[in-house]
């Protein structure tokens, strides 16, 4: 084989949100400065590459999803691996290095990379590499930046050692043991040699980043006045360093403003998940009182006359835009404003470095400026730094070049942190804070990711309202701050309060005739099936549910179908039911009063409810969260999961109530069964494991 396919490795993708694409490609453009090329394929792409006879190493970014799950794009893949008749050798000839990333606000952190990385183990496949798990609570590139450091060094050795066994595997039989050790210590040599050939190429490289600095323009900011660093202003030590910025990323996008009119694309076109439902939004009812902190609405659908099917418990996704006013701002911004509507061409660049370039799938070839900005790129994207490298190039004032450089510098890493990332700082955040910046559209649809439809738990039962779909969700609300100066509500929820408006506030001058809905707005919309979380399959299990605050949604939607079950089999036996929920005050926003209705009728066994703001009249005074409440009834919570082999629910926020629930109920079983903490954490995980306590929730 000759000698430029010997420093070829394959290079594995699965994303959901894009991350996991960007970090292959970051790597994939590394790579050529190491003298090495990536074959780079998405993971779903399995008729590009072959694992079974993989001889290259191979190296897989994959993200996490849902509660645990595999990314999409990867489920082909899992589901191929995981088939229970593989030999245990069947990847025994693999060598591998897996970057996983996720969140550690969820339970199953980075698991569908450690779902892949223990089924290749399983299958004898051999790291080259060690395992990287990158946490996107805290930022993924604490763990990223330096494991794409010590990537090569590991490549380049394993790629070594490859060419050796071939050249043993061909030897002639007849070969002596001494002609065998000469050819070892060849290979020691050229290891040696290689590791200090990419040791010299990374100093000379990390010497030219910089010397690149110190010449540029670090000499022309103007001494700091402030002691405190801001999005615009950095202090010493990092104003002062000389910076090691990321390589330019090539340019690889062109497009071309035409005059010739046309049509822009159906929004089905753009979602690759599956299926797209456009529907009508036939009422909407706003769930809290006007002074409630967050404002809760409920939405229900008329998926009649749709081929759309659902459980209670299923999710599902909205198709929806970006802020038009923001879109506005942006045009205006990029000197676009009197071209938002003429349609332009997106083709990939004559000539570009960039490897195996193509149009993103999620862009169209042919659209309406404004079409690509509204629905197809994610334009409150916090900006990777490979962007805001890019951007440098955007920007003439030479402060906010420099400013610029110090944000996507490994010297200014926790700047980057504290003003870019944990300020949900976005590409118009940025453009008002640096106003030299001017970066042309090309750039835009080369960094912004996919605009991600928004995912919503189903808050009905399609047996209790037949060609009915209902959810529930509290409009985002993101205050103006340091780094923002302008208020925004959610993408999402924003769009849809004002798209309901009329609904819940009609004008008094609109006649509605009797049985018609005031409302001809439509939304698009696709399934998003839940797996695990649904009612037990027998009726006769008891269960218990935890939801406080719009985390009650699925719940709605568990009680209607039970009771309609319970009207069409008087005969069935129906195990015991309890609800916790909670919210701020008992007269602003508690969402559904009617459940009292399903106490009344049986549905519901037992309704367990707390208010976490109300100032208490009683001497003693009553529990204020739902973990408070759950520990009041530790033995009901014990008997139904450990006796009776029940259910138990969570769906909520993740980080203010998921995990102090699953304390509570470590609490409760510790306590119930007379054990020590340790031994009750394994009871919870084995309940987890039986898919017995199940969780929906977002951080």
């Amino acid at each position: 084989m000759c000698f430029e396919s010997k420093r070829r490795f394959l290079l594995l993708y699965a994303t959901q949100k894009g991350q996991a694409k960007a970090i292959a490609e970051e790597i994939q453009q590394q790579a050529a400065a190491h003298g090495l090329e990536a074959d780079m394929h998405c993971i779903s792409e399995m008729d590009k590459y072959n694992l079974e006879t993989e001889k290259d190493p191979v190296v897989i970014v994959i993200s996490t999803t849902g509660t645990g799950d595999p990314p999409d794009t990867a489920r082909k893949f899992v589901k191929k691996i995981q088939d229970k008749t593989l030999p245990p050798d069947h990847f025994a000839h693999l060598q591998y290095g897996l970057l996983g990333l996720g969140d550690s606000e969820y339970m199953f952190f980075c698991n569908g990379g450690r779902t892949v990385d223990r089924r290749l183990q399983e299958l004898g496949a051999q790291h080259f590499y060690d395992t990287g798990l990158a946490d996107d609570c805290v930022g993924l590139e604490l763990v990223v930046d330096p494991w794409i450091d010590g990537l090569w060094l590991a490549l380049k050795e394993a790629l070594q050692l490859q060419k050796e066994k071939e050249v043993m595997n061909n030897a002639v039989d007849a070969v002596s043991s001494s002609l065998s050790t000469a050819l070892h210590a060849v290979h020691e040599l050229n290891l040696s040699s290689e590791v200090q050939n990419l040791k010299l190429e990374d100093e000379a490289q990390r010497g030219s980043d910089v010397l690149s600095q110190k010449l540029d323009d670090i000499s022309l900011v103007a001494p700091a006045r402030d002691t405190e660093p801001s999005l615009i202003h950095s202090v010493p030590p990092v104003s002062q360093s000389a910076l090691n910025i990321p390589a330019l990323p090539p340019e690889y996008i062109e497009v071309q403003f035409q005059d010739t009119p046309g049509e822009n694309p159906h929004l089905s076109s753009l979602i690759s998940e599956g299926t797209t439902f456009e529907v009508p939004v036939t009422k909407a009812v706003q769930l809290t009182r006007k002074d409630a902190i967050k404002t809760a609405l409920l939405l229900e659908l008329d998926i009649a006359d749709t081929a759309f099917e659902y459980q209670p418990g299923d999710a599902f996704c909205v198709v929806c835009p970006n802020n038009v006013s923001e879109v506005e701002e942006l045009l205006n911004i990029l000197g676009l404003s009197e071209k938002g509507d003429d349609f332009v061409c997106v083709k990939v660049k004559q000539g570009t470095k960039k490897k195996g370039a193509s149009r993103p799938q999620h862009i169209p070839e042919r659209s309406t400026l404004k079409f690509i900005l509204i629905w197809c790129l994610e334009i409150r994207a916090i900006p990777k730094k490979a962007f805001l490298r890019a951007l440098v190039e955007c920007t003439s004032d030479a402060g906010e070049k420099r400013r610029l450089q110090e944000l996507c510098s490994r010297q200014g890493a926790s700047d980057y942190t504290r003003f870019i990332r944990d300020s949900n700082v976005c590409l118009l955040d940025l453009l008002r804070a640096f106003p030299s910046c001017k970066p042309s559209l090309s750039l835009l649809i080369e960094h912004l990711p996919k605009l991600q439809a928004r995912s919503y738990s189903v808050s009905s039962s399609n047996l209790y309202q037949p060609g009915r779909l209902c959810f529930v969700f509290n409009v985002v609300e993101f205050p103006a701050g340091p780094s923002r100066p302008v208020p925004r509500k959610g993408v999402c929820t924003g769009w849809l309060a004002e798209l309901v408006a009329p609904l819940l506030h009609p004008s008094k001058n609109t006649l509605v005739t009797k049985g018609e809905s005031s409302s001809t707005e439509k939304i698009s919309i696709f399934p998003r099936p839940n797996n695990t979380f649904h009612l037990p399959a027998d009726p006769s299990v008891p269960f218990i549910m935890v939801g406080p605050g719009t985390g009650i949604s699925p719940f709605i939607g568990f009680l209607q179908h039970r009771q309609k079950l319970r009207e069409q089999h008087p005969d069935w036996e129906f195990g015991e039911t309890w609800l916790f929920f909670g919210c701020r005050h008992q007269d602003r926003d508690y969402l559904f009063k009617q459940l009292r209705c399903f106490l009344e009728n049986g549905t519901l066994s037992h309704l367990k409810v707390c208010f976490s703001r109300d100032s208490p009249t009683a001497e003693v005074a009553p529990p204020k969260y739902v973990q408070d409440v759950l520990r009041l009834c530790a033995k009901e919570v014990a008997r139904v999961l450990l006796k009776d082999r029940g259910y138990f629910y969570i769906c909520g926020d993740k980080k203010h109530m998921a995990d102090d629930v699953s304390d509570a109920v470590v609490d409760i079983l510790s306590m119930e069964m007379e054990a020590d903490k340790l031994e009750a954490m394994k009871v919870l995980a084995m309940l987890r494991e039986a898919k017995r306590y199940l969780q929906d929730v977002w951080s």
